[in-house]
C-alpha cells in the first residue's frame, strides 16, 4: 500500500552546496551591530557573537560549527549556509528569517520565532525547546530527528514539508499548510492541521482536540488518534487503520471521508458522506443538521 500510494513533495527540498575556497576564522568573539556584515565564503570555528543585532546579514556561503549566537537577528537575508554543533541562546530571537538553502546539525535552539520566510531548510537532530512562533511563512522544510517544546503556532501558511521521527510538545500546529509528510511522530497538539491541503501522516501518534478541521485531502495511515471532535468539516478525508482513544467523540461531523478506524469510537456526529468502518462505535448520532447528501455508510464489526 505504501509504495503505490507514497505522498510525493515537489522538489522544492534540494542539496546545499558550498564552493572550496572558504576563508577560515577559528575561537573569535564578535558583539555590537553587524558584525560580519556582507560577508561571503566564510567558515567560523568557535565563534561566539554577544550582544548585538544582525551579526551575519545579508551573507552568503557561510558554514558555522561550535558556534554560540546570543545577540538578535544574526541569520537575516543569508544564501547558503550551515550550522553545526552550535547553540542560539534565548537572546538570539528570531536569529534565521528571509533566508534560503540551510542546513543545521546537532544545534540546540533556545530562541523562540525561528525560521521565518524561509526557503530550503533542513534540520537533523536539533532540539528547539521554545519554539513558539517558529517556521512560518516558509517552503521546503526538512526534518529528521526534530523535538520541539512550547511550541504554540508552529509551521503556520508554510508548504512542503517533509518530517520523519519528530516529537512536538504545542498547540495549534500545522495551521494553512499545503503538501505535508509525517512519518514517525508524536505531535501533542489541539487544532492540529487546521485549514491543510494535501498532508499525509504515516505511523504517528496525535494527540489534541478539535483536530484536522477544514482540511482538504488529510491522509492518516496507521496512526493513533486522542481528543474531542476529531476530524470535523473535512474534504477528502482519508483514514486507513487508524486507532482512536477514549476521547475521541463527536467524530466526522460535515466531513467526506474513507475510514478504517481498527478500534472503537465513542461517538460519530453528522458524517455528510463516504464510509466510516469501526471494531465498534458507542454512539451514532444523525440529527437535523446533517448536511447533504447525508450518505454515509458507517459499519462496525465486533
Amino acid at each position: 500500500m505504501d509504495n503505490k500510494n507514497e505522498h510525493k513533495l515537489p522538489p522544492t527540498i534540494r542539496p546545499v552546496e558550498f564552493p572550496e575556497d572558504m576563508h577560515t576564522v577559528e575561537g573569535k568573539e564578535f558583539g555590537g551591530e553587524r558584525a560580519l556584515f556582507a560577508t561571503h565564503r566564510l567558515r567560523l570555528e568557535g565563534a561566539t557573537f554577544h550582544a548585538g543585532e544582525s551579526a551575519l546579514k545579508c551573507c552568503s556561503d557561510i558554514d558555522a560549527t561550535a558556534c554560540v549566537f546570543e545577540g538578535k537577528y544574526p541569520f537575516w537575508h543569508v544564501d547558503t549556509f550551515r550550522v553545526t554543533d552550535s547553540v542560539f541562546r534565548e537572546t538570539a530571537r528570531a536569529a534565521l528569517w528571509y533566508s534560503r538553502n540551510l542546513i543545521m546539525r546537532n544545534t540546540l535552539v533556545e530562541a523562540p520565532k525561528m525560521f521565518r520566510e524561509m526557503d530550503n531548510t533542513t534540520l537533523e537532530d536539533v532540539k528547539i525547546p521554545n519554539a513558539q512562533e517558529t517556521f512560518w511563512n516558509c517552503r521546503g522544510i526538512k526534518l529528521r530527528d526534530v523535538e520541539v517544546k512550547g511550541a504554540d503556532y508552529i509551521f503556520f501558511h508554510c508548504s512542503d514539508i517533509d518530517i520523519d521521527r519528530y516529537h512536538q510538545d504545542g498547540n495549534y500546529s500545522f495551521q494553512y499548510c499545503r503538501n505535508v509528510l509525517v512519518h514517525n511522530a508524536v505531535i501533542n497538539s489541539r487544532d492540529a492541521f487546521w485549514e491543510t491541503e494535501n498532508v499525509t501522516v504515516y505511523n504517528s501518534e496525535i494527540n489534541g482536540e478539535y483536530l484536522g478541521w477544514h482540511s482538504k485531502g488529510l491522509h492518516l495511515v496507521r496512526c493513533k488518534i486522542n481528543g474531542t471532535q476529531p476530524l470535523c468539516y473535512c474534504q477528502g478525508l482519508v483514514l486507513e487503520d487508524c486507532t482512536f482513544g477514549d476521547e475521541c467523540d463527536l467524530a466526522f461531523e460535515d466531513s467526506d471521508l474513507t475510514a478504517t478506524v481498527n478500534s472503537s469510537i465513542v461517538s460519530v456526529k453528522n458524517p455528510r458522506t463516504g464510509s466510516v468502518k469501526a471494531f465498534s462505535i458507542g454512539e451514532v448520532i444523525i440529527d437535523k443538521n446533517v448536511l447533504a447528501p447525508n450518505d454515509c455508510k458507517i459499519t462496525t464489526e465486533v
